[in-house]
């Protein structure tokens, strides 16, 4: 929460610094859903860009013989920094923070004898329950890109423009558990330790999205 309203509370800065300045807007496709941006001259070279971009998505992943239905949520709200090398260049490097809200909230299905196969071992849907997890990251996650295109051309009202980069969101944190647990107390550690197992193997698939990848193709309009 202090992540996200530290990035709220400097975008309005930024804003409230520009509001006698030109002032340019875009609307954006790719990686990161789709958004809107407010684009803002700091320097000769350098523009200030802040908005936010937003996407759900449900889909189905297997981890370990273990069936997910995942719902997906990308949020992700941005302050960048755009610099030119060249004053009439549309190329620019951009570094930044992002407040990053991605999360993931998994439900594990029985197979189709109505069983739990985990970390190798069998159990009824009677001794498990509901098998649920979820996926999230750092809230702060850091941006390095290049670009190109600048929403405050003088030459045209309408643009456009893509950028290339990456955001460091981090290693995964991942939880799962059942809402049930076999009668047995042996049996009930048994199975609490094979969910144990299978958090780590859900936790090794995902991971390598701990650099996540941002392609996105805007168009703007300068006011």
């Amino acid at each position: 929460m202090f992540a996200k309203q530290t990035v709220l509370a400097a975008a309005a800065l930024l804003a409230a610094g520009a509001a006698s300045a030109q002032v340019g807007a875009t609307a954006d496709i790719g990686t990161t859903g789709v958004g809107f941006h407010v684009v803002v001259p700091m320097e000769t070279y350098l523009n200030g860009r802040f908005g936010a971009n937003y996407f759900r998505h449900n889909f189905t992943r297997t981890s370990n013989l273990v069936d997910y239905d995942i719902k997906g949520k990308l949020q992700t709200f941005d302050i960048l920094f755009d610099w030119y090398l060249t004053e009439g260049s549309s190329f620019h490097l951009t570094g930044g923070v992002l407040y990053n809200g991605n999360r993931f909230d998994a439900r594990a299905r029985p197979n189709g004898a109505g069983a739990f196969t985990l970390n190798g071992h069998t159990y009824t849907t009677a001794d498990v329950g509901l098998l649920t997890g979820r996926i999230d990251y750092r809230k702060a996650a850091p941006y390095v890109g290049i670009g190109w295109g600048k929403a405050l051309a003088p030459s045209s009202h309408w643009t456009s423009n893509v950028d290339l980069g990456v955001f460091y969101q981090g290693n995964p944190n991942v939880h799962l558990a059942s809402t049930s647990c076999p009668a047995s107390l042996t049996d009930c550690v048994a199975l609490l330790n094979d969910i144990a197992a299978e958090r780590l193997h859900l936790r090794d698939d995902v991971d390598s999205l701990k650099v996540y990848p941002v392609v996105r193709a805007s168009i703007g309009y300068r006011f």
